[in-house]
């Protein structure tokens, strides 16, 4: 939910987010295609129970062809309106895992964890560290994913400086974490080890890339490239990208496994495989020295294109 200033703008947005969620599904290796939808207004101001119960009764009227789930804007409280109307919605309720423990039905600590992996194995092949003890880190929004992120950061020893269009989040993030907090504008040009897109998309642009100085970017934003040569231009400039659908696959993950079942191991282990999926990306792209989202984008139609979801059977036998 967002505040687009037209249809046309969020029809450009959601078609960009479903084709990332395509192909973070493929790269995932999960049983799932891909889709978006997007509601247009302020999410802190334009809910309304009409609103989310429209909401609800159009995703039921696609008969269950599309599964929503919270994303950016939303959250538990709009999941249970929808699920009032629909019930082709993940996320509404805590689950029981096949294991017997309970799970909120919010993915957002699962894509805030599987971005932490994530970061780690960027920072590994960038930097060649393994501790993250001092390490810098810009995150560009503290709303849950951002917050779950900054979180685990702090508990890894990093030094922190966050960035939110709204107050009370970057007061929570200050407050909780002891977070340095800068002002939206600055976020991009800090010196530091690396910088986490947590909030909306295209804010890799020519614009920012003049200023942005982190070697490393790896956050949980969708669609973090406003085109295709910015990519390149990363690459060039040797700054490590991870492809935005591969490294926040986790909350994707974590709704796969509440509609088809699993245990907290089945969970954490898919999730932890976030890490081995960047590796190859980053492999890939130094051996044959091309961008890591072209890379991204090849790796994830070969698994398209391989049918099935191998890496799902794999995991569940490792993890049992």
């Amino acid at each position: 939910m967002f505040p687009y200033a037209s249809d046309d703008e969020a029809l450009r947005d959601v078609l960009r987010l479903s084709r990332g969620m395509t192909l973070k599904s493929s790269l995932a290796g999960l049983k799932l295609g891909g889709g978006k939808a997007v509601i247009i207004g302020d999410p802190h101001t334009g809910k309304s129970q009409a609103l989310l119960h429209a909401m609800g009764d159009f995703v039921d009227s696609l008969g269950g062809r599309y599964i929503t789930a919270a994303d950016s804007g939303t959250g538990d409280a709009e999941m249970q309106a929808f699920a009032q109307r629909t019930r082709h919605v993940v996320g509404a309720t805590p689950r029981t895992l096949l294991d017997g423990s309970v799970a909120s039905g919010d993915p957002s600590p699962s894509t805030a964890y599987g971005v932490f992996v994530g970061l780690k194995e960027a920072v590994r092949q960038r930097l060649g560290r393994d501790e993250l003890t001092g390490l810098k880190v810009a995150i560009q929004g503290v709303g849950h994913v951002g917050l779950g992120l900054a979180r685990h950061l702090k508990a890894a020893g990093a030094e922190l400086w966050v960035a939110d269009i709204f107050d009370a989040n970057v007061k929570q993030a200050m407050d909780e974490l002891g977070a340095n907090v800068v002002r939206p504008q600055d976020i991009y040009g800090l010196d530091v080890d690396v910088f986490a897109p947590c909030a909306m998309g295209g804010i890799l642009n020519e614009q920012t890339l003049e200023v942005l100085r982190a070697p490393v970017i790896a956050g949980a934003a969708n669609n973090q490239l406003a085109s295709a040569e910015i990519g390149v231009e990363l690459q060039r400039r040797n700054q490590l990208y991870a492809p935005d659908y591969a490294i926040n696959a986790g909350g994707i993950i974590d709704v796969y496994y509440q509609r088809n079942g699993g245990s907290a191991a089945q969970i954490d282990a898919h999730v932890n495989a976030i890490a081995g999926t960047l590796r190859e990306i980053f492999e890939r792209a130094a051996a044959s020295g091309e961008c890591t989202s072209v890379i991204a984008d090849r790796l994830a139609l070969e698994r398209l294109q391989a049918g099935g979801a191998p890496q799902v059977a794999t995991l569940q036998r490792q993890a049992s």
